[in-house]
């Protein structure tokens, strides 16, 4: 009996060993999968044994595309979210493809990693009773506590001059700001979303809900004489400071600015090899 005992022990510990580990990558504001490529992330996980295993994409149908399945210890799936969406929009994407990716791997260790206002995007996607299972959450310079960048995009886009009130302006701004502003103003609901924390807004929501026993770790972003990089703040960065997180997360600061940067794969191959599954 005893004999039986170890040897299923063992058989478990060996099939736990075995387990495949899942890394989904989401990208931020005014990006999309390729960010993490030309970055140089990818390159850099690659050569940490980190394998690219393709791109999830929603159809117009509402069904995600394939999964392509990978046979790799370590597999990356990157993700298109509509990012110039409200970020429940993006959150409800972002759901429907790992529910195809957790169709495709329903065992394996499943981290989210987010950059910017992916990492809130993907923050949400864990709260209460974490539905697709997520062991580990990894936060590259995102906004939990909002940014006044983008109360300034707001500002932009709703700037309306006494001299030149009605069409007039909107034509300026259309000439003038090209395609960026044209960006901004289709986003409005998410610069709406990622406005700095004040009572009733989505963040202070956000923040205050019940979040699961996983591992949480932020790599904060910052730049020489200033609390932060050049969009985020280093305190919004930082998921120690969501009140329903304080305490529970490993916060690691690079010299960087906002973009993402080879560093940011480095740092999180580093991460994910020290941490034992949940």
């Amino acid at each position: 009996m005893k004999q039986r005992t170890f040897l299923a022990a063992l058989l478990l510990t060996l099939i736990q060993a075995a387990q495949a580990d899942v890394l989904v990558l989401v990208h931020g504001y005014m990006a999309d999968a390729r960010s993490w490529e030309a970055s140089g992330v990818i390159a850099t996980l690659a050569a940490r044994g980190w394998q690219p295993a393709g791109v999830l994409t929603l159809a117009p149908n509402g069904t995600s595309s394939p999964v392509v399945p990978s046979s790799a210890a370590n597999k990356i799936y990157g993700v298109n979210l509509p990012a110039a969406a409200p970020l429940p929009v993006q959150a409800r994407v972002l759901a429907r493809l790992l529910d195809a990716l957790r169709q495709r791997y329903p065992h394996e260790r499943l981290v989210l990693a987010g950059h910017s206002a992916g990492g809130v995007v993907a923050r949400m996607l864990v709260t209460g009773q974490n539905p697709y299972a997520v062991d580990t959450l990894v936060t590259i310079a995102s906004p939990h506590l909002g940014t006044v960048r983008a109360a300034e995009g707001l500002e932009l886009v709703d700037f309306n001059p006494f001299f030149c009130p009605g069409p007039g302006i909107d034509f300026m701004k259309h000439a003038l700001g090209g395609e960026e502003y044209d960006y901004l103003e289709h986003s409005r609901g998410t610069l709406i979303d990622l406005l700095p924390e004040t009572s009733g807004n989505l963040l202070a929501w956000l923040n205050r809900q019940a979040y699961p026993d996983i591992h949480y770790d932020a790599i904060v972003h910052t730049l020489p004489y200033t609390a932060g990089d050049d969009i985020v703040p280093a305190y919004s960065q930082d998921m120690n400071n969501v009140p329903a997180l304080r305490g529970r997360v490993r916060t690691l600061y690079i010299p960087a600015a906002h973009s993402l940067n080879p560093q940011d794969g480095v740092l999180l191959a580093a991460l994910l090899a020290q941490q034992p599954r949940h």
